[in-house]
């Protein structure tokens, strides 16, 4: 057995990342690929709650912005969270693991109804437990969801696995002198204003002294890396 840096993970995909080139829907390559990398961790024993936006089909404050009341835009979210999760589960079946999709929000006909001791006893299994529908109410992002679960599940570490490779003081993309960050503590974070994740999710982390994993995606075998403890992306925490 390999040696793991982390045992129990909240794994965050944006729905975004789902969707490849086409920007909506899903990517079933992409998902592929996804599932590849989760077996190869639940392989080496680790446990893993994954949480996917929705982006690829719904963003409620860009999509819903000035023409829908918002707490209305963020419920069309959470059900977008609860698609990618079926779609994701079924895959993760067809490559040989088992999988659960728990929800925030009782729809009992689609998934079963999150609970911590439920979603733990899954884990605690070999399980791959995913956990949709955000936090069952508007005005929290996936990104908040996924740090409170995470919390819940007492997860070693939250890996956001994101667009960029890392947390950088500007975009990158945009400007080519940004600084790229390996680590950072929740305070210089939030001091410099640097949005690896919004201000809510990256403040329940500091507040139940979570370590968080921001990365890339798109990097060959990213996730099992970060969980045998390999230095890629930025690693954030109350102290080091």
């Amino acid at each position: 057995m390999p040696q793991l840096k982390y045992k129990r993970i909240l794994l965050k995909v944006s729905g975004e990342a789902l969707a490849g080139s086409a920007h909506r829907g899903l990517d079933f390559d992409i998902i592929h690929k996804l599932c590849l990398s989760i077996k190869e961790c639940v392989d080496m024993g680790v446990q893993i709650g994954l949480v996917i936006g929705a982006g690829n089909f719904w963003r409620g404050v860009k999509d819903g912005a000035d023409k829908m009341q918002r707490s209305h835009a963020d419920a069309m979210g959470m059900l977008g969270t609860v698609m990618n999760a079926i779609a994701v589960a079924d895959a993760l079946e067809k490559h040989g693991m088992d999988a659960r999709v728990l929800s925030a929000v009782e729809m009992e006909k689609f998934a079963e109804y999150f609970t911590r001791d439920k979603a733990n006893r899954y884990l605690n299994e070999g399980k791959v437990v995913l956990l949709a529908a955000g936090t069952g109410s508007p005005y929290f992002s996936t990104d908040t969801g996924a740090v409170l679960r995470g919390v819940e599940i007492e997860a070693d570490a939250i890996l956001m696995a994101k667009n960029v490779d890392a947390i950088y003081s500007a975009d990158p993309a945009k400007d080519p002198t940004a600084v790229r960050y390996s680590q950072l503590t929740y305070s210089e974070a939030l001091a410099k204003n640097l949005r690896a994740t919004d201000i809510t999710a990256m403040a329940l982390a500091m507040d139940n002294d979570m370590t968080m994993v921001c990365f890339g995606l798109e990097e060959e075998n990213s996730i099992v890396r970060v969980v045998k403890g390999e230095n890629i992306g930025t690693t954030v925490k109350n102290n080091f």
